[in-house]
């Protein structure tokens, strides 16, 4: 585990089983100097174990960074359920739950891809440590999507000195994050190419917005000035970077670039990088909610500083010679690693 190439001084890695209940699953808790590691519970037919371990390494970490730069008093931690979701049941959940409250609150547990607030709701049963109940934080989709639209509109100005309207663009992924998204882009008048593997949500997106199904596989290379990667991680990579069209990629998706030298690849080809974890925070404010004791107004306000940090970390890139994500991570570093 320590050699493993997506393990960063990880506190704390927790193997959790319980065949009765049929739970197999992963925690991550990466860093907590600035608080308790805050992240969502991911529930997905690994191929692998190994595929499972790394993913819950790497979004742990970017919970840290996300939180950091936010500026919210939260760690960063993560975990993943090795599972379909049409396999979930309550006895799963709970178990689940009681999992996490034996890490006695270095770790609260949210929802994420393929978790429901209805999960979250059984998790509860079992801990405390937990956020996005219903009756409280709820669904944190609406304002990841917010803090995405907000960032992809401060892109374009920073690009071309315009706003969305008449703009092209690409969202691969539709799921609640996506789907909302592409509400808010039809709304600000932008021309709106969609991808799922999922035929029906598609379909959904499309009878609501007008846009145009193209095939997911192809998403990332599509002629269009904005790209929006909203499904899961490490599309941006060196088999698809030269094939992508847009001049801005601003999307909700977790780990988008396969290695951080991938955001060199993308800067040699002056396609303007809006790093993932900055601009998709809107989700983990709304359930720092509940855990930091924010009111709506709060969260509200730093969804809204979301596109200010995104201006400063693209200047600090230019200035200093590197790619937005070494920026951002420099940044966010500059925040949890001194507060040890």
């Amino acid at each position: 585990m320590f050699d493993h190439p997506d393990y960063d001084d990880h506190e704390q890695v927790v193997f959790a089983r319980d065949a009765a209940a049929g739970l197999t699953a992963i925690i991550a808790v990466h860093n907590t100097n600035l608080g308790p590691g805050l992240g969502g519970c991911r529930i997905w037919n690994y191929c692998t174990e190994a595929e499972a371990v790394a993913d819950a390494l790497r979004l742990s970490r970017g919970m840290t960074y996300k939180a950091a730069l936010a500026g919210l008093a939260l760690g960063g931690g993560k975990s993943v359920i090795l599972a379909d979701r049409s396999e979930k049941t309550p006895a799963m959940m709970r178990a689940m739950g009681r999992a996490v409250d034996r890490l006695a609150g270095r770790y609260i547990v949210a929802e994420d891809v393929g978790a429901t607030v209805q999960d979250i709701d059984l998790m509860a049963q079992e801990t405390q440590h937990v956020s996005g109940r219903s009756g409280r934080s709820g669904d944190p989709s609406p304002w990841t999507a917010e803090g995405v639209y907000l960032s992809m509109q401060a892109a374009a100005q920073i690009r071309w000195g315009t706003d969305l309207n008449g703009r092209t663009v690409t969202v691969k992924g539709l799921g609640s994050v996506g789907a909302s998204l592409c509400e808010k882009l039809h709304a600000a008048g932008a021309v709106l190419k969609v991808a799922d593997i999922r035929d029906d949500a598609v379909r959904r997106v499309c009878d609501k917005t007008g846009a145009e199904a193209v095939a997911a596989k192809a998403a990332h290379a599509q002629p269009a000035e904005v790209f929006a990667p909203c499904a899961l991680g490490a599309g941006l990579n060196p088999s698809t970077i030269d094939d992508i069209q847009a001049e801005i990629i601003c999307g909700a998706a977790n780990n988008q670039l396969a290695t951080p030298s991938d955001g060199y690849l993308l800067l040699g080809r002056s396609i303007l990088y809006a790093p993932d974890y900055l601009v998709n925070a809107g989700g983990v404010i709304s359930v720092a909610r509940e855990p930091l004791g924010l009111t709506e107004s709060d969260a509200q306000a730093k969804v809204k500083e979301i596109p200010e940090t995104l201006r400063r970390v693209l200047k600090m890139a230019a200035q200093q010679g590197i790619c937005p994500g070494q920026a951002a991570d420099r940044l966010a570093e500059s925040k949890f690693k001194t507060a040890a």
